[in-house]
């Protein structure tokens, strides 16, 4: 099935800013509303703010396992003891629309998207430094030291992963990061194969008189 909207992966270390970029994405550049989150399965705690159906699809390990049986996930992992999982037919069904989804998923996730859409277009973000990281992940105030330091410790060995990507955007000034990451939303929208899905009868009748040689 030929999809006219694109899949966004983004992945990066915990604190490195990508839910942050992504939220004043949608804010600042979803006049069209040609873009969409998606909203991941989780077995994890909420946390507070957060609500059901809106940040996350929150459910106990024995309803995500019957969705793995299911084959209801487009990429399923465990990360740091919970499951996360991202629903197959939600992203059908947003990119046949023409709607650009985007997944916020870790490298092995997105190496599951990649075998399955091959079109998926990934970028990674990275923090501007390691203690930067450090202090972002302190200055939310949603984990605890011993957590912290656990993600502080698979930091490196996910940021590892970069060079699997199509872009790197590295997240040092907010302003200048989102402003790269719209870009490439924006370049991905005017590929030629793109513009001919959404495009089509507009060509045809551009064309109509054209050369018949």
């Amino acid at each position: 099935m030929a999809h006219i909207g694109t899949l966004f992966i983004i992945s990066s270390p915990s604190g490195a800013g990508k839910s942050s970029l992504l939220s004043a994405l949608l804010q600042q550049h979803n006049r069209d509303g040609r873009m969409q989150i998606s909203i991941s399965h989780t077995t994890r705690a909420m946390r507070p703010g957060e609500e059901n159906g809106v940040h996350y699809h929150f459910v106990d390990k024995a309803e995500f396992q019957a969705q793995i049986a299911r084959n209801a996930f487009f990429e399923w992992a465990e990360v740091f003891g919970n499951y996360y999982g991202t629903s197959r037919e939600t992203i059908e069904r947003c990119l046949s629309q023409g709607i650009d989804v985007f997944l916020d998923i870790d490298w092995q996730g997105a190496r599951q998207i990649r075998a399955l859409m091959p079109e998926a277009k990934s970028i990674f973000i990275l923090p501007p430094s390691l203690p930067i990281l450090e202090q972002r992940l302190h200055g939310r105030g949603q984990d605890s030291a011993e957590v912290i330091a656990n993600r502080m410790a698979k930091a490196t060995d996910e940021m590892s992963h970069y060079d699997e990507y199509d872009y790197l955007i590295i997240n040092d000034d907010f302003a200048d990061s989102l402003t790269r990451l719209a870009s490439i939303v924006t370049a991905e929208r005017s590929r030629l194969a793109a513009q001919r899905l959404l495009h089509g009868d507009l060509l045809a009748q551009l064309l109509a008189n054209g050369p018949k040689n």
